[in-house]
């Protein structure tokens, strides 16, 4: 017999597991990464250790008070919710700057960042608007009502300025896609708008997502392959890789002819054959464009652009933080240098910047080793995993969709986080959940998670 008022009943304990695991694994490398033997006390409110033991407790003292608040109140006032976080949002721009971003709210010695909050509000209310609307009945209202929910806050973030939050929110576009939301309706609007020109379904609206990220693909690799001799050269005028790329686009097209070729028929080998030439004019266009516009920058805008994606290096300059960060994880070795014996990436050592936050993987890798950071890598993954298994079990599609939210913000948190550690994508500075060092990221990641846990364990209760 299920018992009503047991707040205990159906939790997810591998996923409430996998946080308490993460939780004790974070606490012991931030206290490892900045003790102090003049502050050795874990509790030592004087050090950071000593904060996040505080930050962890008050963050599970509202995971409790998630699971005492009935669920549908979340989806109830998902919009006042909203409304408040990006009332602190804009309450934010008017504080004064703390490492060049007005991104922090200062409470004496303590400060909040809005900006992490600001993804349970666009989580919350994304969930309870796309599970009213049909995804087989879209319109032009409900296309934009979603993306706007989106974008408010991220325009609000980028005024602070905070680039690695902005990017961070491009994670609720795949949510977007996952629940089948297509942008035909917006671009049927415009193109039905010219006279004589009438459309029922447009390819562009329904693969809108995947083909942004493969412009965006492709705009990447154009710059890579200009330092290669692969390249157009016209008098006064060097292409950089256009040649490179037109080779890889020719050769992919032509593998994707191929494989349809085969499973089509007559008819549709001439539709394939047809997309694959205007694909392959598109993409030759946009790398084309890309190149142009690169050569047209400023030199030290071409540098940044470089440094990012590892054309050049300034291991003493901009590209600091993350050579230092690779050292300290090189340094670990396969079986690491054990507990408090990390002699580059610790405050102490002052080798790594911003060791206890940002790059908190460096010290836990320096420590363990390689061995040790794939047991980390690998408890990540299951709670991941886990949160994928818990969004498909939902009958309930606010459920479903604040559930994919979360898996998605924790898995952009996560890949990128690492990235930065190992030199695979640039410095952004995000925290990597529930470990890093910081209370307004702790507090979040565990609303973030303890409510997706609530609704979880009330799905048998909810059909709709």
């Amino acid at each position: 017999m299920r018992k009503k008022n047991d707040i205990t009943q159906d939790i997810d304990w591998p996923l409430l597991v996998c946080y308490l695991v993460l939780v004790t694994m974070g606490l012991t490398t931030v206290y490892s990464t900045a003790f102090n033997s003049e502050h050795s006390s874990l509790f030592d409110m004087a050090m950071p250790y000593g904060k996040q033991v505080m930050w962890i407790g008050v963050s599970l003292f509202l995971g409790l008070l998630v699971f005492l608040i009935d669920s549908s109140i979340y989806r109830k006032f998902a919009l006042p919710i909203y409304g408040v976080t990006l009332a602190l949002l804009v309450i934010v721009l008017f504080m004064p700057a703390i490492n060049g971003a007005h991104a922090w709210l200062g409470f004496g010695g303590f400060g909040i960042q809005p900006a992490e909050f600001a993804k349970i509000g666009t989580a919350l209310l994304l969930s309870s608007y796309l599970s009213t609307v049909s995804m087989h009945l879209q319109t032009m209202k409900t296309v934009l009502i979603s993306n706007t929910i989106i974008l408010v806050p991220v325009v609000l973030i980028m005024l602070q300025p905070d680039a690695g939050t902005v990017v961070v929110f491009t994670s609720f576009l795949f949510v977007l896609y996952r629940e089948g939301l297509s942008y035909d309706p917006l671009i049927l609007k415009i193109t039905n708008a010219f006279p004589g020109i009438r459309f029922k379904q447009t390819w562009l609206g329904t693969h809108f997502i995947p083909i942004m990220f493969y412009v965006v693909f492709l705009c990447i690799v154009t710059l890579l392959i200009s330092k290669t001799t692969f390249g157009l050269f016209i008098p006064g005028l060097h292409i950089p890789g256009l040649v490179g790329v037109i080779i890889a686009i020719a050769a992919l097209g032509g593998i994707v002819y191929w494989l349809l070729s085969r499973m089509s028929s007559k008819r549709e080998k001439k539709r394939a054959f047809i997309v694959v030439i205007i694909g392959f004019l598109l993409s030759t266009f946009m790398s084309l464009s890309v190149s142009f516009l690169f050569n047209g920058l400023a030199p030290h805008q071409k540098s940044r652009i470089e440094l990012v994606l590892g054309m050049v290096e300034d291991k003493d300059g901009e590209d600091y933080n993350r050579f230092r960060a690779m050292a300290a994880v090189g340094s670990g070795g396969f079986a690491g240098k054990g507990y408090k014996g990390a002699s580059l990436s610790s405050v102490r050592a002052n080798h790594v910047p911003e060791s206890e936050t940002d790059f908190i993987f460096s010290p836990f890798a320096e420590e363990w080793g390689f061995i040790g950071s794939v047991i980390l890598i690998a408890v990540y993954l299951f709670m991941l995993f886990r949160i994928l298994l818990i969004a498909e079990r939902q009958r309930n599609r606010y459920y479903r969709i604040y559930a994919y939210s979360v898996g998605m913000i924790l898995f952009y948190h996560f890949a990128i986080n690492i990235g930065m550690n190992i030199g695979f994508v640039p410095v952004i500075g995000i925290p990597l959940p529930f470990f890093s060092y910081g209370g307004s990221s702790m507090m979040s990641f565990s609303i973030l998670l303890f409510v997706l846990l609530k609704l979880d364990s009330q799905r048998r209760d909810m059909l709709y």
